[in-house]
C-alpha cells in the first residue's frame, strides 16, 4: 500500500484558498498526480486544501471523500515564550523545545502546555480516524504494527495540512510530532510517500520513501514557496523569525 501526503499549495489564509502561486502550484501538482492511478481520494475540509485537490480531480473525472479530521491539526498550546496559547503546537523557538526529553517520547503531550491545550485527545482523534481509514483499504492496526488483512499495492492520496501531515507520519512511524513539527518542513503542494513494508506474510509497518517532495515545482520553473520555513540565517532580516 502507499500513502502519499499532499500539503495544499501556497495559501492566501485571509480566504481560505490559495494565492496566484499557489494555484500555479497545484496546477503543477496535478499534472503529476493524474499520472499516478489511486484507489481512494480524501481531503481536508478547508478551502486552500480543496482548492489544492480540485485541480487533480478534475483532470482525473474524480472526487475526493471530505474528512472534518483532515483539516489543520489544532490544539491550543500554551507557547513559553507567549503570554496566550497559540491554537496550533508548532512554531516553538528551539530553545524552549530541543532540551525537554518529554518531546522525543510518546508521551509528548504530556507536557503542561500541551496537557492544558488538550493535546492528547485531539492528537489520539486523528490517530483512530487514520487508521480506520487504512483499515478500510486491508490493514489492521495491532500496536506499533499493522496486520495486512488484504495486502495490496493500492495508491491513496491525501490532501491536508503540514500540521495535520507531521501527526499522520507520527503515528505511521512511531515518533513524536513534535520532532517532525520543528524538524522538518513541507512546502506548499508538496508530495511526502509512505510505503507499506512487509518482510514477513501478514505484518506490515510504513516507511517513507520521500518527504516534501516539490520535483514538479522545478521541473516547471516555479520556486517553492517560504511558507512553513524560518530564517536559515538570524540576520536574514527578510526571512520569517518569530
Amino acid at each position: 500500500m502507499k500513502i502519499l501526503i499532499i500539503r495544499h499549495g501556497d495559501p492566501d489564509y485571509s480566504i481560505d484558498s490559495l494565492t496566484e502561486k499557489g494555484w500555479r502550484e497545484a496546477e503543477y501538482l496535478s499534472e503529476k498526480l493524474k499520472n499516478i492511478p489511486a484507489v481512494g481520494y480524501y481531503c481536508s475540509p478547508l478551502g486552500r486544501a480543496k482548492d489544492t485537490a480540485s485541480l487533480t480531480l478534475k483532470k482525473v473525472g474524480k472526487e475526493a471523500e471530505i474528512f472534518p479530521w483532515l483539516r489543520e491539526f489544532q490544539t491550543a498550546a500554551r507557547r513559553p515564550d507567549l503570554a496566550e496559547p497559540l491554537d496550533y503546537p508548532w512554531d516553538w523557538l528551539p530553545a524552549d523545545w530541543a532540551e525537554e526529553d518529554i518531546f522525543y517520547t510518546d508521551k509528548w503531550y504530556d507536557h503542561p502546555a500541551m496537557a492544558e491545550g488538550n493535546a492528547e485527545a485531539n492528537y489520539k482523534r486523528v490517530c483512530d480516524e487514520l487508521d480506520k481509514l487504512i483499515a478500510r483499504h486491508g490493514y489492521v492496526r495491532e500496536g506499533r504494527l499493522y496486520r495486512a488483512e488484504k495486502a495490496n499495492n493500492d495508491t491513496i492520496m491525501i490532501f491536508c495540512h503540514f500540521g495535520l501531515e507531521c501527526v499522520l507520519l507520527s503515528h505511521l512511524m512511531n515518533v513524536s510530532p513534535m520532532v517532525l513539527w520543528h524538524g522538518a518542513c513541507a512546502a506548499p503542494s508538496s508530495v511526502t510517500t509512505v510505503v507499506t513494508e512487509e518482510r514477513r506474510k501478514g505484518t506490515a509497518i510504513f516507511r517513507m520513501s520521500s518527504f516534501g517532495d516539490v520535483s514538479h515545482l522545478y521541473a516547471n520553473g516555479e520556486p517553492p514557496a517560504f511558507a512553513a520555513r524560518f530564517c536559515e540565517c538570524y540576520d536574514n532580516a527578510d526571512e520569517r523569525h518569530d
